[in-house]
């Protein structure tokens, strides 16, 4: 598997040149390219593969006009082909959205192969540089001596701040050891006997509360842009009354970007504490498909369900089972899990959303609406890896590296999938 490293650098002005050179190199690379495969499919009807856009590259380098892409690493403007390659590849297998152009004032990076830096004795020489790229390490378990990095990629936050991202490739990790005798699932259980867990917990996604376990335990909504939403507006406001050009709007934008960065990085380490906590104290974790994407096109909540992060989470709960050796369940987002009884297994009709709490008519137990739903989560994950059903096992997927492969071509089409506006 693999795992990047993020470190905080800090670039030499001669070597913060090179950068902003090469990030304005692959901007133009990466839009110039995407106009002429909108271009060439209008005219031509015909798709673009990555030799074609490689060697449309080539001939851009050629001409007089924009001889200036030579002068800085090929490395950056062939990986970002590569990536639109994959991009395209992803649109028309719709899993992403239609690839747009790159704007000047947002996030910049650049990613470099083998063949475009050197590491050597936890220091860092990028192509086109002279000295190392100092950083800081934030690993006190990891050795940077000891990583073979196989591409690096720099970028440039809004905010001013400078990074770089270590890609290692690190051994697959063994299987979790034996958690011991499982629990009862409930009534929902196949009687086939499953994989053997000691710790297990469903866990149930929600708005007010950030998510409620089987067991009872509720973890707060932070709430992270809800609460510097006042502030955030206000520096916008700021921004918005600055004429364009001028070198007040320049720091009114980079004000904004910060008060962005807060919010990211404070809704980023919550999401990796809560994560890494629940990996650490259970050995299955079982969680629903939500459809985020569908969910967020409620006027009323989509601000709330994305300041929640639903699809972070789930991200980071796949990848850190699959580094620790953990089991993650995700069940299907159709069943039924806040109007079903988790005590004698009674469906109601209907539950309005406002309704908490509530008393089964069958067996008289009462519920929290959200513990009694973590409950069924739980028993429908554990019983449906039993009976071996239709269990969508959440391991990180296979990343490949970009380096020294050949993307897979995009199919022709129009830059709108079928049936949508």
């Amino acid at each position: 598997m693999r795992t990047a490293y993020k470190v905080r650098v800090y670039p030499t002005p001669a070597q913060a040149a090179v950068l902003n050179r090469t990030f304005g190199c692959v901007r133009f690379v990466w839009n110039r390219t995407l106009a002429w495969r909108q271009a060439r499919y209008r005219s031509e009807r015909a798709s673009t593969s990555f030799s074609e856009a490689s060697a449309y590259l080539t001939a851009m380098k050629a001409t007089d006009e924009l001889a200036w892409l030579g002068e800085v690493s090929s490395v950056p403007l062939q990986q970002i082909l590569r990536h639109q390659q994959s991009a395209f590849t992803g649109f028309f297998a719709r899993r992403a959205r239609y690839p747009r152009f790159k704007a000047r004032g947002g996030r910049q990076s650049a990613e470099y192969t083998r063949s475009g830096f050197r590491y050597r004795d936890g220091r860092l020489w990028l192509a086109k540089m002279d000295a190392p790229l100092a950083f800081v390490w934030s690993w006190p378990g990891t050795d940077p001596i000891s990583l073979d990095p196989s591409t690096v990629t720099v970028s440039r936050d809004p905010d001013g701040r400078w990074y770089a991202s270590l890609a290692v490739d690190t051994p697959d990790p063994g299987p979790a050891p034996d958690p011991g005798p499982a629990p009862d699932p409930g009534p929902a259980a196949c009687p086939a006997a499953g994989p053997a867990v000691s710790a297990a917990v469903g866990i149930d996604l929600g708005v007010t509360n950030f998510a409620v376990t089987s067991t009872g335990d509720t973890i707060a909504n932070p709430r992270h842009l809800a609460r510097r939403e006042r502030n955030l507006a206000r520096y916008q406001r700021r921004l918005a009354r600055t004429r364009r050009g001028s070198a007040n709007r320049v720091k009114a934008r980079a004000k904004v970007a910060r008060a962005h960065r807060k919010v990211r990085a404070s809704r980023a380490d919550f999401l990796h504490r809560t994560s890494a906590r629940l990996m650490r104290d259970h050995d299955v974790i079982v969680i629903e498909d939500l459809n985020v994407r569908g969910m967020v096109r409620n006027r009323k909540l989509s601000k709330a369900i994305s300041d929640a992060s639903w699809g972070t989470f789930r991200a980071l709960l796949a990848y850190k089972a699959a580094r620790h050796g953990r089991h993650l369940i995700v069940i299907d987002r159709w069943y039924p899990s806040s109007k079903t009884c988790s005590a004698c297994g009674h469906l109601l009709a209907e539950l309005a959303l406002g309704t908490r709490t509530w008393q089964c008519p069958s067996c008289g137990t009462r519920h929290d609406r959200d513990v009694n739903a973590a409950k069924n989560i739980l028993a429908a994950g554990l019983a449906a890896a039993a009976c071996g059903g239709d269990v969508r096992h959440a391991g990180s997927p296979g990343v490949r590296s970009p380096a020294k492969q050949e993307p897979q071509p995009a199919r022709a089409g129009i830059p709108v999938l079928q049936g949508r506006e």
